[in-house]
């Protein structure tokens, strides 16, 4: 008897700390890839987490930042990561139709005015067709950025040499000493070189006219993580959602992102209002597939349309 009151004790000691007001819900960990640390579109995981919305939600991220989208889509694939953040949509399109085990849950970016293409001040490089003869750079292959100048290529009949340089840091550092000719960014890399009058900018990623308005990078998954823990996709999109409107509706959340970087929320601000209306952050719209399939199969990233069943198959927009 004095066993049974024992543990009766016992579990209604343990039932009152787990009731507790103040007692700390055990956090499920996701691992997440993130292409390029420190753009705004990017930072939606970052950002989220600095301000506790992933932990409300029951969430804990181990983010893990690579040099492009084609480094992030391959942790997922490879099951390195649950979730990949920023994965090109033309890379995305090519996996899955190769049989990756991979399922996209929402849009990361829609329309490619944050990318931009730059030059040393001194270049000869005035235009576009400037580019003729020389070396572009690029993220990673299957990146938005190798999607974006593949299709600036084939638009405008350039013919140069494409170079996968890494992020706007190590990309930039390769136009200084001339490694490079061409190079690309995304805000807030490259706007003091750019005020400075050290670089110029001469076009942004809209020039590909087969991206403008429509998505570009995407949420994606692997099938494993998709079908045995859905509960936690659930929770991360709710939470992912949260953050992105809170970049948007309050200040505070800038100087999240200002205060992560060392920089200034002015410096934040103007990221974000300069390159990045709300609708290219929206995660539950994903723009233009009728246009981006197409666009996929010219320019060799799949071989033939996806049907709407594999669509179907393939993205997957959790319920807010």
């Amino acid at each position: 008897m004095t066993t049974v009151r024992s543990l009766c004790r016992l579990f209604g000691i343990v039932f009152a700390v787990v009731a507790s007001p103040g007692t700390t819900i055990a956090q499920d960990h996701l691992k997440v890839a993130v292409g390029q640390l420190g753009n705004w579109a990017t930072s939606v995981s970052e950002v989220g987490q600095r301000g506790g919305i992933f932990k409300k939600h029951g969430l804990t991220l181990d983010l893990l930042y690579t040099q492009g989208s084609g480094e992030t889509q391959q942790a997922v694939i490879s099951g390195g990561a649950d979730i990949g953040v920023a994965v090109g949509i033309m890379g995305a399109l090519s996996a899955y139709s190769k049989g990756a085990p991979v399922r996209i849950l929402g849009a990361e970016t829609t329309g490619a005015s944050d990318l931009y293409w730059y030059v040393k001040s001194d270049s000869p490089v005035k235009t576009i067709q400037d580019f003729n003869g020389r070396t572009i750079a690029y993220s990673t292959n299957g990146s938005s950025t190798h999607g974006v100048v593949v299709a600036m290529v084939k638009q405008y009949g350039l013919n140069v040499k494409l170079v996968a340089t890494g992020s706007p840091a190590s990309t930039l550092t390769m136009v200084m000493s001339g490694q490079v000719d061409v190079g690309w960014s995304a805000p807030p890399d490259g706007l003091d070189q750019l005020d400075r009058g050290d670089i110029r900018m001469i076009v942004n990623g809209n020039a590909a006219s087969i991206f403008k308005g429509q998505t570009v990078r995407v949420l994606m998954t692997n099938v494993q993580m998709f079908t045995a823990r859905r509960d936690a996709i659930h929770r991360f999109m709710k939470a992912y959602r949260e953050t992105a409107r809170w970049l948007y509706s309050d200040d505070a959340a800038l100087k999240v992102y200002a205060d992560w970087l060392g920089i200034s929320v002015a410096k934040a601000r103007r990221s974000r209002d300069d390159f990045y209306p709300w609708e290219a952050l929206d995660p539950d719209k994903i723009v233009g597939l009728d246009l981006i399939v197409p666009d996929a199969v010219a320019l060799k990233y799949i071989s033939a349309p996806l049907t709407k069943e594999q669509l179907a198959d393939f993205i997957y927009i959790a319920p807010q």
